[in-house]
Formats: C-alpha cells, structure tokens, sequence
C-alpha cells in the first residue's frame, strides 16, 4: 500500500499524544484497519476523520447504498415476557432491554463491529491521562412530551445511576469508575465525566452496552414504565405487565421519522410459542431464538435468521470460599472435563466460538490469542483431583436460570464431570427467582455454591472483568478474591493505547486460567428471526430490538 505522509501529517495536526500513537500504530502496520476503526471511534474521532486516515494510509474505502424504507404499517414482535417492572434504573433482563429500546437511547451505539458511534452525542473526547472526558450533546433532540434534551438530563441520569441508593444496576459499570456528581454540566449541551479512575474505553459506559444509561428526564419519577418518556423514534400507546406493549411512531424524532406507523410486541413465558406464532404468521419478528428450540426456524424457507455475532456467554461460576470449590485444582479439573468444541457444535450448532476461561473473547482485538486454549484432558484432570485429595470424586447442587440453552448446558456439565467422579445435581429456577433481588444473600444467583449465569454481549471486556471477578465485584457470584487480579484489572481499564492492554490481558488470561474461578466455555451469536421479506431490522446482542427502518 502506498502511503501519503504528507496527508497523515497534515491530519496529526492538533491531535493528542494518545490520538497520534494510534494513528502511528496503523501506519507502522502494529494495529490493524479494524482496530484502528475502533479504537478511533472511542477516541471520539469522526468518521470522515477515519476514513481519511485509513486512505491516506493505502486502504480503500467504499460506503454502501442506503435504502430507505416503506413508511406505515405496523411491526409484530414476540418476546420474552420481561422478568420486572421497566425502570430504567434496575432493568437487568433482556425483556425488559427490548421494550426500553423502543422508546429510549443512550449517548452511544456500541455497533456490531465493536467500534462506538455517536446517539444522543454527536462527539466525545478525553484529556491526557482518561480521567475526564468530554461529550457534546445533538442540539436537536425533544423529549417525548416535547420538552429539549439538555445536559441537565444527561447530569440528572448518571447521578441516578451511579447513587448506590438508588438500587441501581448500572453501578456493575460505575462502581469504582463513576461518582454520583462526577457528571457535570458545562452549558446546556456539553457534559463532563469526571472518573474515580482512568479509563480508555469510558465510551462503551455510556453506549447501548450500558443499557441502564439511557437518558430520561431530570425530573423523571420512579414510574417510569407508566409514560416511558425518552427520545426514541416510538413513543408509548399502551403498556400491560405480562402481556404485552404498543408503540406509535414519533413524528419528532431527531433522526427523522421512522418507517413503521406502530410496534406491538407481545410477551411470551417461552420459546416455543413464539416460535409457533411465527410459523402461524402472527409475529414478524421474533427478538431472540435459543439454537435448540429454533431448529425448526433456523431450517424454515420463510424465516430469514440475522445471526449477531458477539461476546454474550453463559459464566459457570465456582464458589471460591467454600468446599469442594475452595481448592483452585477442583475447579480446573472441573475445566479440564469439557470438551468445548463438542459443545459448540452440538448444543450451539456452531453458532458460538470457542471460549477460554476469561472474558476475553477471541474477537476483542486486546486478546492474547498466545495464550494455549484449554482442552479436555480427563488424565490431567484426575491427577488434579488426587492431589487435591479428591480421588473419590465430589459431590454439588449446579443452580441456574430457565433461559435459553442454559438447562441443556446444565446436564453437559453433570454428565462431563462424572468422569471425574463428579456428582451434581441440577435446580432450574425461573429468572426472576434465580436472579432475586440480586443482591449477596438474597440472590440465588449471588449465593449458591455453583451456577451458570447469563451475560450479555459488551463491546469491550471492561464490565465482565470487573463485576463478576474483582474482589468488590457487584456480581461476583464466584466470590473471588484476588488483590493480584485486581490491580491487572485497574491496570487493564486505565490503559489508553491497544499495546498497554495487549499486555495486561495476556497477564489476566494466563492468571484466569491457573485460578479458574469462573468457566467462559463459548461466547454464543444473538439470533433473531424476522418473517421473510421483513427487513430493516436491527438487532443487538444487548437485546435492543431497532426498528426505526423496519418495513414488512
């Protein structure tokens, strides 16, 4: 590739350090296009300005064609019934994501190539060492009762979310990151984020992956899901608990009116008679679809199937404090029964990627993809249990959530670790039992000896480190104490250049693997079915269901 100095000088001009290592970095050929697009982006450089760089640097650039879609009609969904009421303050299930992501929106979009672009914020920026960074709000944005989106909202959200008395579930993000008042309004459209810590990715805190850090009205009350007053191309019609909700279209929406007249999304308990609404024709889209139980749409010629690739997993975690789990080498054993490959393609049809016992997925570009990948090894296994004096095997209850292919995953566990002499035994809870009040001592999820737990997909792993493995994790079901772990974590989130967490991650990967605390088996795809012919729809593997340009 030929590459133009003169123009990549010209266009350094005025940049921070941080900024112009990166833009070194792709010159020197250390990052790649993709990564440079990505951390770009969490730098706050605009799009134009990346494809710029990346010209001058030698690499094409090409824009698809925008197809603009049908107006009128109305869009029908089925989804999972949502686990609690929807306040965006507590909303923790992706019932309940789905429905505020209708009427609701966040300062970022985390996008499907793992780079952050602008929402709410037209653009951001962070100072030299990433303690404060700077965010400029659309000048253009109304609520849904016609008021204007201010900075005094954005302050008045970040404030709710980041009080530890507001029962909040964001503080899985904000703990030890952001303060209640470090969100400070500088003039009605520019806010300031003043961090606890240095963090690289702060972005993705603030972007759909958050999906609790939408942005409602200052004076919003604790009823929220009466009005569900946002910002979003749908406003509210009509909301039941249990049953479902309707949508009309927002005809002031920033971004230009959307396609569809109405949104209905009726609630199920289960998988499987949303499948069968589909096949009846009484749905058009369908927010998410287990492998297993899907098979029968997967194969449908009148299904189409937009498979998401992402970072969502089912965590198997191992209580650290108490026995048989207390000894680490009980917990690679129990590791070192799986055989991951076989579980990608039988339970998740290979509609997964292989996982390895951290939270850094393959498709994270800070990977040490060096690192060996764990597999099974019964004769390793068993001299683990020996020397843990264990040879006769164990005995434990597997605790879990009634969701997706997790009971499937449950029995793959039970029946792997009976090689080792493992007995478990397998209580299936529903969600919202199982999740509790989702606090240490009144959360089966929190306190059970052993259980498998969903997650959902993050942009970057900063969140899966951090709630459920730090020593103060918010999530930390494995009650995992490390003080070495914790400090590689803060050293990890306070990098602001892709060779600093390189290294970091490659120091957690291999401490993971020796203490195995957690099981990452596979990171799964989010799929979602729409009716043939449906189109514009746009998923994530959060569980927000966009259908702005949606037409059937």
């Amino acid at each position: 590739m030929a590459i133009n100095h003169t123009l990549i000088d010209l266009l350094r001009r005025g940049r921070s350090a941080h900024e112009n290592h990166l833009i070194d970095s792709l010159v020197r050929g250390t990052v790649s296009r993709r990564e440079f697009l990505r951390y770009g982006s969490v730098l706050g450089f605009s799009a134009p300005f990346l494809g710029s760089i990346t010209a001058a640097v030698g690499y094409s650039s090409s824009t698809a064609p925008v197809r603009a879609a049908p107006a009128g009609g109305t869009i029908r969904v089925a989804q999972i019934v949502p686990a609690a009421t929807i306040d965006p303050v507590k909303i923790a299930d992706s019932g309940g994501i789905t429905v505020l992501s209708q009427v609701a929106e966040t300062l970022v979009l985390s996008a499907k190539d793992l780079t952050v672009q602008p929402l709410l914020a037209e653009s951001w920026s962070t100072n030299k060492d990433g303690t404060v960074w700077t965010f400029n709000l659309r000048k253009n944005v109304k609520f849904h009762d016609g008021r204007p989106l201010t900075a005094e909202d954005v302050v008045a959200t970040f404030n709710r979310l980041a009080d530890p008395e507001m029962g909040s579930n964001a503080l899985s993000v904000f703990s030890g990151l952001l303060s209640k008042g470090g969100t400070r309004k500088i003039d009605d459209h520019t806010v300031e984020f003043h961090l606890d810590s240095a963090n690289g990715n702060f972005p993705y805190s603030v972007s759909t992956d958050n999906y609790n850090a939408v942005i409602i009205p200052a004076d919003s009350d604790a009823d929220y899901e009466k009005t569900m007053i946002g910002t979003g191309p749908f406003k509210l019609e009509k909301y039941t608990a249990k049953s479902g909700a309707s949508f009309v279209r927002n005809p002031d929406y920033w971004g230009g009116p959307a396609g569809p007249d109405r949104v209905e999304i009726n609630f199920y308990d289960d998988y499987q008679p949303q499948i069968i609404a589909m096949q009846a024709g009484e749905v058009d889209v369908i927010t998410q679809i287990p492998v297993l139980q899907g098979i029968g749409l997967l194969n449908n010629p009148d299904v189409d199937i937009i498979s998401t690739p992402s970072t969502a997993h089912q965590q198997v975690h191992m209580r650290t404090d108490v026995d048989p789990f207390r000894d680490k080498r009980v917990r690679r054993a129990i590791a070192l029964c799986l055989d991951r490959p076989s579980i990608v393609k039988g339970l998740m049809k290979d509609r997964a990627m292989i996982g390895n016992d951290s939270p850094f997925a393959s498709s994270f570009p800070s990977t040490d993809r060096s690192v060996p990948q764990r597999e099974k090894n019964i004769t390793e296994a068993k001299q683990l249990m020996e020397a843990a004096g264990m040879a006769g095997g164990f005995k434990a209850t597997l605790t879990t959530e009634k969701y997706l292919e997790i009971p499937d995953y449950a029995v793959l566990i039970q029946n792997a670790v009976k090689e080792i002499g493992g007995t478990i035994d397998i209580n299936i809870m529903a969600q919202g039992a199982y999740y509790g009040d989702a606090v240490y001592g009144k959360s089966p999820w929190l306190d059970c000896d052993m259980g498998i737990t969903d997650y959902g997909h993050r942009g970057v792993p900063n969140v899966i480190l951090a709630a459920p493995l730090i020593s103060s994790g918010t999530w930390n079901s494995a009650h995992f104490k490390n003080s070495e772990y914790d400090n590689l974590v803060k050293g990890y989130v306070a990098a602001l250049d892709l060779e600093s967490q390189r290294e970091s991650a490659s120091k957690i990967q291999t401490l993971l693997l020796d203490e195995t605390p957690i099981l990452f088996t596979y990171f799964y795809d989010f799929l979602t079915a729409t009716k043939k012919g449906t189109t514009g729809v746009q998923p994530t593997a959060m569980s927000h269901l966009f259908l702005r340009e949606a037409a059937v």
